[in-house]
């Protein structure tokens, strides 16, 4: 496992012997029932998460992100407790995710077992709200996470806001600090992300691969669905008449994605939209986990100069755990999900010493 230093020119700095001392306390051992990386993903994906608490305390709520555009989230707040009082995690999912994907409930669980504010966001159109929003979700898109982040300290009073993406979402997020550079909204505290689709372009191309069909064929089946809700809902925006020809996600952002986003192509966006162009101007203190064995996430945009050399970015990186799996081995009082235990020790060291 390797661990970045983390650190900020503009914030108070988290020493990186501190980091390695709390987040290093618990290594990923896998289960050793599981240390093939296809079971690692499927296996994390589909078991549920125990979360009594995330199904006592949700709160529906929609943002109004941008004059045609509202996304819903649940909100989760502290029972007692003002907004300004705990820190805030705003949870992103991956593609074709939504709130109640089984890592949103499991990471929101143990935040507020550990004393949270948790928001859990769909992704604009995802969740069932393809009618709320003309537009598509894609990988470059941050507009809808600023726009929250704004509401949440100037209606709610939220002073503490740490931001978690997961798969095409980890890009999101890094593209927001990356955005952000130095000039981050005092509130906004640190960003997280799990298996991030850095490389936008490599990861396309990996889950290509024949060995990644069942992934790809998953992806494609759900992609062409929401288009034809989304062509039914807005016919004049969008022609379902070319989803016959369809086959790859990279043709589908070809013909959707990009254009809806507007990008020139497929390989524009991929270029344009991806972390790893935009990653060393980040300033904000940064979690990236990540796994080597990540069937279709490659982890080499994570030896880029412009992660490797941040001092911003601490980068957990093991040798297995798969897709958003990090499935372990009994360790203490943990459950089997690693990663979301991960993320929340990130929260309480920063938290901890901002607090000081």
């Amino acid at each position: 496992m390797q661990l970045g230093a983390l650190g900020t020119a503009t914030r108070a700095v988290t020493p990186r012997a501190y980091l390695l001392e709390r987040l290093g306390q618990r290594p990923f051992i896998p289960d050793p029932r599981l240390t093939n990386p296809h079971l690692q993903t499927i296996l994390g994906s589909v078991l549920p998460r125990r979360s009594p608490l995330v199904g006592q305390t949700g709160q529906p709520r929609t943002f109004h992100t941008c004059p045609d555009t509202a996304v819903t989230a649940v909100c989760h707040w502290q029972p007692g407790c003002a907004p300004a009082d705990r820190p805030t995690l705003l949870l992103l999912h991956g593609m074709e995710g939504s709130v109640e994907s089984s890592y949103m409930r499991g990471i929101a669980e143990k935040a507020l077992r550990a004393g949270f504010h948790v928001i859990r966001l769909n992704t604009r159109t995802c969740g069932g709200t393809e009618h709320l929003s003309p537009h598509l979700y894609n990988a470059g898109l941050t507009e809808d996470a600023r726009a929250i982040i704004a509401e949440l300290a100037e209606r709610d009073g939220v002073q503490d806001v740490y931001v978690v993406g997961v798969s095409l979402s980890g890009n999101v997020v890094l593209r927001l600090a990356g955005e952000y550079g130095a000039q981050a909204p005092r509130h906004v505290r640190g960003v997280a992300a799990i298996s991030p689709a850095a490389d936008l372009a490599a990861s396309t191309a990996a889950i290509e691969r024949r060995s990644n069909w069942l992934y790809h064929r998953r992806f494609v089946r759900s992609l062409k669905a929401r288009m034809r809700r989304k062509a039914a809902l807005f016919p004049d925006r969008y022609d379902a008449g070319r989803l016959a020809q369809i086959r790859t996600i990279r043709e589908f952002d070809e013909a959707y994605t990009a254009v809806a986003a507007g990008y020139e192509n497929a390989a524009d966006y991929y270029y344009r939209a991806s972390a790893v162009r935009i990653a060393a101007a980040i300033r904000l203190p940064t979690l990236v986990i990540h796994a080597q064995d990540d069937p279709f996430i490659p982890a080499t945009p994570l030896y880029e100069p412009a992660f490797a050399d941040n001092p911003c970015i601490a980068v957990l990186l093991t040798e297995r755990g798969g897709h958003v799996g990090f499935l372990a081995a009994q360790q203490g009082d943990e459950d089997w999900y690693w990663a979301e235990h991960r993320i929340v020790d990130f929260v309480r060291v920063l938290d901890a010493v901002r607090r000081r």
